[in-house]
């Protein structure tokens, strides 16, 4: 579901310019700030790398769990 929200011309124009780097729409650039913010404050003694390996791998597809012999 989308909704429409408000954003100063500053944050969109930002946006684009991370997004083009990041090859992400402004959206999903706006949507990746956003979920960095969120995990930043739920856990402030995290450094931003350790946020940003969390991100990366909760994108990655999962291949199977490890099996123990």
């Amino acid at each position: 579901m989308s909704v429409n929200v408000k954003l100063s011309e500053g944050l969109v124009e930002q946006a684009k310019i991370y997004a083009h780097i990041e090859h992400r729409s402004v959206p999903k650039q706006i949507e990746y700030w956003s979920q960095i913010g969120k995990i930043a404050q739920e856990n402030p003694d995290l450094p931003f790398a350790m946020i940003r390996d969390i991100l990366i791998a909760d994108q990655e597809p999962v291949v199977g769990e490890y099996v123990f012999n």
